[in-house]
């Protein structure tokens, strides 16, 4: 048994409970506490960490970090992800590290470990601050939202699936509860597939932000969701930068879709016949397109598509990538245009067929443009540039309000049944700040989001923070800290602002392009201390050569992003032009008519339509608002290489994803005040045995027993403050301080316990052998007496039973004299008996003796006989015409019989393992050979062949379906024979078919039937001695079937017909079927009687027999 020190690390927080139970006196533990211990123990071995603190790897939570810099922080993100911590906590912000591999802690029971915990109770999770946001939600009635950002690549879009299946895993059970579930949880393979694309940075990267509001009831169960996408990336439906792939649905499609499926698309597999699909990367390591194409329409189905709905959906998506096909051709016009045309207009063709637009429609749009202002209508033509330029944008935008729509499509789906008032929970998951080489357009907006992001955070932590410090009657001390207020107002300030001078100058009459936006920002901007530009008015910027002069840069809170206004106003747009508005409005495909309201003439709006920028600053302000209705909590996602490898920390990569995310910020924030809180009982129940008034039992109110326990520790006041519930600690180090004295505490309780545990095992085990030697002794002693009667015992048994053989052996002794006295006398007796009858046999015995002595040998010659046979038998084959020589000529007789007896025997025991079916076949053979052997020439050759009947398979080629339904009874042969002409005596191809009631002659290449003769009306069969297969069926005089005469056949397989028809014809009539073999023989041919005469002559064809009519008398029959 092992001792207690080896356990003092994992049950030392158990041990402390033991220690006022031993006796002052003796120093032993009652019996009692002993049952207690044991039980104790084993349940100590169930239990896992109380508290964030146990075992911890590095520093779970971030504003305990000691010191506080960029290297500490790094260094304590790579000890826990080598250690496969993944998970790190600021506060109640988990920070989380992809570990770009599967990891075993997302399991069902992971799940119900965290489930209903306190936030640090257990070691950082996403599960952890799920479960705090879902308790939150149901318990407190708080609104909720999970805030999850990070750059592409950091498991942004896996962070918020574990949410949401936890989420899942937590809440209330039943069908309809269930149903719910799986359509917020099969939302996302839909989402995914229309959404994400695989990126240089991430093989399943989100290219649009997506916030779901998650609606639950009073209970905690849901009810249903709404999502909100912001800012798709459409450009990537055109173009992908190298390396990258378009969205997943497309190569889905091609790769999962059934052949027949593409055909109504009019799509081929083949990727590299669109030009929308990049080929490079195609294909993605370790991603199945055509297993994820299923799953997707899986999805659908389950979130509540109809059927037509997912076709019209994909025929949308094949009409975009068809789109990329069209090209196009530059035209000179009389008056000196220039104009384009579509070079090949198949793909024109089938985009109208999918879409049901009238290809002239189209066509014009592709090639025109029409202006309208105020009354008047200017129609131009489009260049090549612009044809391209506007077939770009239909698919786009085509694309875009195809996602925008799926959205709406999903929210009808999963949005709640019921009015009743309900909770809320978003999640939102949204790409990270960016910084690229290029940046363009989408990096400002998304940077842009992430700023206000960054001001929201800052504030509401500040928020919680300063709530919980009145809320426990804490002093409040302000904070120092930046505001990106002042970022943000740069962007969106509705006069001054980047977004507002963008908007102004795109709505501006004359030429407006990128350049002249730049200078306008530097008008407006120069003096701003976050905007930077070459072409500004301070000097500074003049000679900086980083800073090209087409760019402008912009000190972001994560830091200086430099801009390239290169698309800006094109992106800012997003025009689209209003001919193929109307055309899309004119297509007769519901789907695509719904996505284009604008194109309806009668509702013709001449106002311009709100820019991207505009649209998206709205949808973020609608954002922000929500989520200040709602409690915060956040998750950082930090990728930590850019190989997507598992085990590799990219110290650079991680310390640039820090300082974008504001981590050391959030960090410094939450302990500008107090870096550690915790209730009263749990610090209590931590700490208590650090002071002797308060171990092991504290007897008063919580507060009271950590003031004590504070006091007898002697810990400066400054270090901590007490508020209403909770003590709070202001630097870490007293809080690792505290930690020290607990762990060596603990070892000392170990080794108390341990000491006086062993001294309870000695004694028990002394008084134990003492009374066991006692009981031994006593035992000892009773078995020693058993032994010794047992002794006693055993002698006077010998003793008896040697008296008793005396007496037996002398018994028997008398017994075996008188007996052999008797035999003595019987034997006498019979001796003499015998002497007597041989002198009387005597006399009789010289008269027979001669006859005595023939019987014996006689009986001894035939015994030797059957002897020798026995050993001689021949094989059982029946054909083995071996017999052994008659040894004596007195046998033949038997030698004769015997073998007959014994052919008769071995017969019967070939016969008997006949089936019913070989029974049949022989019994056929055995009449054929009564009818015609030493009769037919052709007999001998079909003796080795088996009757088989069925040459034609009819029930197996489909050539022959029409007559198997006209046949309706079970067919016995059916051959292929030649038909012999009445008039000339020419053979026709018949199919001759023999059942159980008729004969019957079908045509043999289309199967109708020609003649029906009925058995009944069948009287002779006649055929010549030779070697031909000539056979004539003659028929009842005036039958129905007899009106054309008998009929004239030629088969190769004449003997089995005869055969089955006279087999069949006895079955059928009870009468035997006449065959007549001879080389002359008389037919009845309408009303004429003809002679068949066989003759022997060579012949043309060889060896088969030619028929040939001489005269209205005669037909010859020529055989070779």
């Amino acid at each position: 048994m092992g001792t207690l020190a080896e356990t003092k690390q994992g049950k030392a927080w158990y041990l402390r409970v033991h220690v006022e139970f031993v006796c002052p006196e003796t120093g032993c533990f009652p019996s009692s506490f002993l049952r207690s211990y044991f039980w104790e123990e084993e349940m100590a071995k169930m239990e896992v960490k109380t508290s964030l603190l146990d075992d911890m790897i590095g520093v779970g939570d971030m504003v305990l970090l000691e010191p506080l810099n960029e290297d500490s922080f790094i260094n304590n993100l790579k000890k826990r992800f080598d250690h496969n911590e993944v998970y790190t906590y600021i506060g109640s912000v988990v920070i989380s590290i992809n570990p770009y591999r599967p990891l075993p802690i997302y399991t069902p029971e992971k799940v119900e470990e965290y489930r209903n915990r306190n936030f640090y109770e257990l070691s950082p999770h996403i599960f952890a601050l799920s479960d705090e946001a879902y308790r939150s939600l149901r318990d407190q009635d708080k609104d909720q939202c999970i805030l999850i950002t990070g750059e592409s690549g950091a498991g942004k879009t896996e962070a918020s699936k574990l949410v949401m299946s936890y989420v899942a895993a937590v809440c209330g059970k039943g069908a309809e509860v269930n149903q719910v579930k799986e359509q917020l949880l099969q939302s996302n393979p839909v989402l995914e597939a229309f959404g994400n694309a695989k990126t240089v940075r991430n093989d399943n990267s989100s290219r649009f932000g997506k916030y779901m509001d998650i609606e639950f009831d009073f209970k905690g169960d849901p009810l249903g969701g709404v999502i909100s996408n912001y800012l798709l990336e459409k450009s990537r439906v055109v173009k992908q930068p190298r390396g990258e792939r378009n969205f997943h649905i497309f190569y889905q499609i091609l790769s999962g879709a059934s052949e027949d499926f593409l055909c109504k698309l009019k799509l081929e597999r083949d990727f590299s016949r669109y030009n929308y699909l990049g080929l490079d990367s195609a294909k993605v390591n370790g991603v199945d397109d055509a297993v994820n194409f299923r799953t997707v329409r899986n999805a659908m189905q389950i979130v509540g598509f109809m059927d037509h709905e997912t076709q019209s959906v994909f025929e949308v998506v094949a009409a975009v990538l068809k789109l990329g096909n069209i090209e196009f051709k530059p035209e000179s016009r009389v008056n000196g245009l220039d104009e384009s045309k579509i070079k090949d207009k198949n793909e024109l063709k089938e985009i109208c067929e999918l879409t049901g637009i009238d290809q002239s429609v189209l066509e014009r749009a592709f090639s025109f443009r029409t202006v309208e202002a105020k009354q008047e209508k200017v129609s131009t033509t489009l260049n090549v540039a612009q044809a391209y330029y506007a077939r770009d944008a239909l698919a786009k935008n085509l694309y875009s309000r195809l996602f925008s729509w799926l959205v709406t499509r999903i929210n009808e789906s999963i949005k709640a049944q019921t009015k009743v008032r309900k909770k809320v929970m978003g999640v939102l998951d949204i790409y990270g700040f960016e910084i690229f080489e290029d940046n363009s357009f989408e990096q400002f907006i998304i940077n842009y989001c992430n700023e206000k992001l960054q001001q929201i955070f800052i504030e509401l932590t500040l928020k919680e923070e300063q709530e919980e410090y009145i809320r426990e009657g804490i002093e409040w001390t302000h904070i120092e800290y930046f505001n990106n207020a002042i970022i943000c107002d740069l962007i969106e300030n509705n006069q001054t602002g980047i977004l507002a001078m963008l908007d102004e100058e795109c709505l501006r009459p004359g030429t407006v392009t990128d350049d002249t936006f730049l200078e306008k920002l530097n008008q407006v901007c120069a003096t701003h201390q976050h905007f930077e530009s070459r072409m500004s008015k301070c000097s500074r910027f003049l000679n900086d050569t980083t800073l090209p002069h087409s760019c402008f840069r912009i000190q972001h809170y994560a830091g200086k992003v430099m801009y390239q206004v290169e698309g800006f106003v094109d992106k800012n747009n997003d025009l689209l032009y209003r001919d193929l508005s109307q055309a899309m409005w004119k297509a007769s495909h519901s789907l695509i008519k719904a996505l284009f309201p604008e194109g309806n003439p009668a509702k013709i709006n001449l106002k311009r339509p709100p820019t991207a920028g505009s649209q998206f600053k709205a949808s973020v302000a609608t954002l922000m608002k929500n989520l200040q209705t709602k409690n915060p909590n956040y998750i950082r996602c930090i990728k930590p290489n850019d190989k997507k490898a598992a085990h590799i920390f990219n110290d650079a990569l991680v310390c640039h994803q820090i300082r974008y995310l504001g981590l050391l910020e959030n960090v410094r924030v939450r302990r500008a005040g107090y870096a550690f809180r915790q209730a009263y009982e749990p610090c209590l129940e931590r700490y208590k045995m650090l002071c002797k008034q308060t171990w092991p039992h504290w007897r008063g109110p919580a507060r009271a027993g950590v003031e004590v326990l504070f006091n007898e520790l002697e810990i400066p006041e400054e270090e901590f403050s007490f508020g209403r519930s909770k003590i709070f600690i202001r630097n870490p180090r007293t809080l690792f301080k505290l930690e020290d004295l607990r762990k060596q505490r603990l070892e000392d309780l170990a080794t108390l316990i341990e000491k006086i545990y062993r001294g309870w095992k000695c004694r028990t085990r002394f008084l134990l052998m003492k009374k066991s030697q006692i009981v031994i002794a006593a035992w000892f002693r009773r078995y020693s007496q058993q032994k010794k009667y047992q002794k006693i015992k055993s002698s006077a048994i010998i003793v008896q039973s040697y008296i008793r053989g005396w007496k037996a052996r002398k018994l028997l002794r008398e017994l075996k004299h008188q007996k052999r006295c008797n035999e003595a006398a019987t034997i006498i007796a019979a001796y003499w008996h015998g002497t007597q009858v041989r002198r009387e046999y005597r006399k009789f015995f010289r008269a027979n003796a001669g006859r005595k002595i023939y019987e014996f040998t006689l009986q001894r010659l035939i015994q030797k006989y059957f002897l020798e046979m026995k050993n001689k038998m021949p094989s059982l084959s029946p054909i083995d015409k071996n017999w052994p020589a008659r040894p004596y000529l007195f046998l033949d007789s038997t030698h004769k019989e015997l073998k007959r007896i014994f052919h008769l025997w071995r017969c019967k025991k070939y016969r008997d393992q006949f089936t019913d079916q070989q029974k049949l076949i022989y019994e056929e053979k055995l009449e054929a050979s009564e009818l015609f052997k030493d009769k037919k020439a052709l007999y001998p050759a079909s003796v080795g062949q088996p009757f088989q009947g069925a040459y034609l398979e009819i029930s197996k080629n489909p050539k022959y379906k029409k007559l198997k339904d006209a046949v309706d009874e079970k067919i016995i042969i059916a051959e292929v024979v030649n038909k012999i002409n009445r008039a000339n005596g020419k053979a026709t191809s018949r199919i001759f078919l023999l059942t159980k009631n008729n004969v019957l002659l079908a045509d043999q290449k289309s199967g109708n039937i020609k003649s029906e003769v009925p058995l009944g009306d069948v009287t002779k069969v006649s055929m010549s001695s030779q070697n031909d297969g000539f056979f004539a069926v003659h028929l009842k005089e005036g039958s129905g079937a007899a009106g054309k005469g008998d009929f004239l056949f030629s088969s190769d397989h004449l003997i089995e017909m005869a055969t089955k028809l006279y087999r069949t014809t006895l079955s059928q009539t009870k009468q035997k079927l006449n065959i007549e073999i001879s080389d002359e023989f008389l037919v009845q041919f309408r009303q004429d009687k003809v002679c068949v005469k066989f003759i022997q002559g060579s012949q043309k064809n060889g060896n088969i027999p030619t028929c040939k009519r001489k005269n209205n008398r005669l037909l010859e029959v020529a055989v070779p």
